[in-house]
């Protein structure tokens, strides 16, 4: 056991809460992505011509669940916040059991599934990591996250290989019960490490400002989490990163989606097919979060970690619009998908970093899940626009190259405004260069997001989708 924390970077007392949250995270990843399958092949149930509308269902579906979600979080303490998530969208998972069972194939049920899973997969996910900052402090957390995040991407491998390999078994209902038990010993685990935590610091659960008792409400009203993001220069331009991470991945969705409807009809098989593109995506980020992530992003420098995928899907647009084909649209959408699980989503985490716990909790989830339902909708809008204009695959590559590249541009200049902010923590390990203020900072505001003179931040974390 001693040799195994040692491996995992677990210091005296910290392995068993580590291995718990790496179940943790393992069967709430398994349970999304053995669902993800499902939602996509009832996307096509429910017409790929209408994509536009079921994106738009999600950021209405969004806008209405995040000022609700806001109300009991400003009423629930943090240790029970996570649970009550939890405990409602597991409610909902045996709903759509029992209506696939009755229902069958009726596509008002696909369509409702598909805008539900849409908005469970943001909102779980996002909870999940602010508990994980409440759970595990600064200094624990550059040492775990990392092992977090394998958790994380081995219930992405196993989710998918488990909608191939019992689809079939199962169907539809069984599958949608079995992530309802998985997302149940989440919970579980979630509520063992919240008492382990409890134990170990009492009533403070120290988090990336450990200045609040846990067991209080984050307070703030249902739309608190839109002004501080309308309020914050910082916060706004990582919403901008965020709208153009969403915008370019549905492009290649959308097309994705009418591929596989044209070359596979039938439900069960597309399920397999969309089954098999995960786990070809998961093994991939989890052979680069492993050997590559944590080593590389402190070296790079947030800035151009942000950078990276941006600019190589901008170069991907290009040749899919000099050469649009099924293959190399395949190339393109694993890549981004890699790219994403292992470069993009730590870097977008640790831009959160800097923030305060009430501040993450509110800003951070209006930015992960309306924010990112914003890009997706106007996205597939424009996509709508360009059938109706009888354009193809070219032009669609054309505008996500263009996406693409603003989007690069925008991550170079925040992920390096982190770093300036990172400095504080750099040079207490040691690190005597850092950066310059940047034109994000604010003197006269000290301590706010976005502003210079935030306090200690953390500065190696490395947190997986």
């Amino acid at each position: 056991m001693a040799r195994l924390a040692h491996c995992i970077g677990a210091g005296r007392g910290e392995l068993r809460p580590a291995l718990i949250a790496f179940v943790s995270f393992c069967c709430l990843f398994t349970g999304y992505f053995m669902l993800r399958p499902v939602r996509e092949s009832m996307g096509i149930a429910g017409g790929v011509e209408h994509l536009q509308w079921l994106f738009t269902a999600n950021l209405v579906g969004t806008l209405a669940v995040v000022p609700a979600y806001a109300w009991v979080a400003a009423r629930l303490p943090r240790t029970q916040l996570a649970g009550g998530v939890y405990g409602f969208f597991c409610v909902n998972l045996l709903l759509f059991a029992g209506l696939f069972q009755m229902a069958g194939e009726d596509v008002r049920v696909a369509r409702a599934f598909y805008v539900w899973l849409s908005i469970y997969n943001l909102m779980v996910v996002s909870v999940t990591w602010s508990l994980m900052t409440d759970v595990f402090d600064a200094r624990q957390a550059r040492r775990l996250f990392g092992f977090l995040a394998a958790g994380a991407s081995v219930g992405g491998l196993l989710g998918p290989a488990a909608s191939v390999v019992l689809a079939g078994a199962l169907g539809e209902a069984g599958l949608v019960l079995l992530a309802a038990a998985l997302l149940g010993v989440a919970l579980a685990c979630n509520t063992t490490l919240l008492r382990w935590r409890a134990k170990v610091r009492g009533t403070e659960l120290s988090g990336a400002g450990r200045d609040d008792d846990a067991r209080a409400p984050i307070g703030g009203n249902p739309l608190a989490g839109f002004a501080e993001v309308l309020t914050s220069r910082y916060l706004l331009a990582v919403a901008g990163f965020v709208l153009l991470l969403a915008a370019t991945t549905t492009l290649l969705y959308i097309e994705q989606m009418r591929l596989v409807a044209e070359w596979f009809p039938d439900r069960t098989a597309q399920i397999r097919v969309f089954g098999l593109f995960d786990v070809a995506v998961q093994v991939g980020a989890l052979l680069l979060q492993l050997f590559v992530t944590g080593r590389a992003i402190g070296t790079l420098g947030l800035g151009a970690w942000l950078a990276i995928v941006p600019v190589v899907v901008c170069v991907g647009f290009v040749a899919l619009a000099l050469s649009p084909g099924f293959a190399m649209l395949a190339v393109l959408l694993v890549i981004r998908r890699i790219g994403e699980y292992a470069f993009v989503r730590p870097g977008r985490e640790l831009l959160f970093a800097p923030l305060g716990t009430r501040t993450r909790y509110r800003a951070k989830t209006v930015i992960d899940t309306a924010v990112y339902r914003a890009g997706d909708a106007a996205s597939a809008w424009c996509r709508s626009i360009v059938d109706v204009l009888g354009q193809g695959t070219a032009l669609v590559a054309v505008i996500g190259a263009v996406c693409a590249l603003v989007w690069a541009a925008l991550g170079w200049s925040v992920g390096r405004h982190a770093d300036r902010l990172s400095l504080p923590a750099r040079r207490e390990a040691g690190d005597r260069h850092g950066p310059r203020p940047s034109r994000f900072s604010n003197t006269r505001h000290p301590g706010k997001p976005g502003c210079r003179g935030v306090g200690v931040v953390r500065s190696v974390v490395t947190v997986s989708w």
